[in-house]
């Protein structure tokens, strides 16, 4: 049995794409820019809410004065908004229960800006005990860099055998291949199956039964 899982949270504990695009949408509109349809969003994020911003405006636009701008808009209507449509998939309050009441210590791992992960993961999963619970800080490194699943093992010390690590993108499975810990990718979240292969995945979950398996 695993002592500690390292969770992502966007795409793999919440499917969070809508409010996410309609954030982005809404400051690309103030902007005067061109707004994208929901499809698109799924490869727009991953690497953290600045990284989005910059994958959403033309090419000719992408400059830190320009991103910096649109940020201030997205998180003003993100904050107002982050919970419209925003659900927990299937089976995830369920999983993070079982797996807690046997003992394994459950943390959180995001690139969103820490602010909004720790609203989202206490809005969603209010009874849960997180041994930590981890977003974008200013100086530390996003994902795939491992400095924020460094922090969570300092925090809630745990042998890296039996840490797994679960996210449903690529950046996720180097994140975990960086930390030297066991990854899973799920394929219910904004990437696919053929991602998480070629990003060479130590296990890939379809669904939270066979997460549960590779837990326990």
């Amino acid at each position: 049995m695993k002592q500690l899982v390292i969770f992502d949270l966007d795409g793999t504990l919440i499917n969070s794409i809508a409010d996410l695009g309609n954030a982005t949408n809404y400051a690309l509109a103030k902007a005067g820019l061109p707004t994208h349809p929901a499809s698109a969003y799924p490869m727009f994020v991953g690497n953290g809410v600045r990284k989005l911003i910059e994958r959403a405006i033309p090419v000719s636009m992408r400059n830190p004065e320009t991103i910096d701008s649109l940020l201030v808009d997205f998180k003003e209507y993100y904050e107002a908004h982050k919970t419209d449509e925003t659900r927990p998939y299937p089976g995830i309050p369920e999983l993070l229960a079982d797996i807690t009441s046997r003992g394994v210590k459950v943390a959180v791992a995001s690139n969103k800006y820490r602010q909004a992960v720790v609203e989202l993961v206490n809005h969603y999963f209010p009874d849960v005990p997180w041994a930590a619970i981890e977003g974008q800080k200013e100086g530390v490194p996003v994902k795939p860099d491992p400095s924020i699943v460094f922090e969570i093992l300092a925090a809630s010390p745990t042998p890296k055998a039996d840490v797994l690590y679960v996210g449903d993108s690529a950046i996720d499975m180097e994140t975990a291949r960086r930390s030297c810990v066991e990854s899973c990718g799920v394929t219910w979240g904004f990437r696919s199956r053929g991602e998480l292969e070629s990003a060479h995945a130590d296990n890939i979950a379809d669904n939270t039964t066979q997460l549960l398996r590779l837990i326990l």
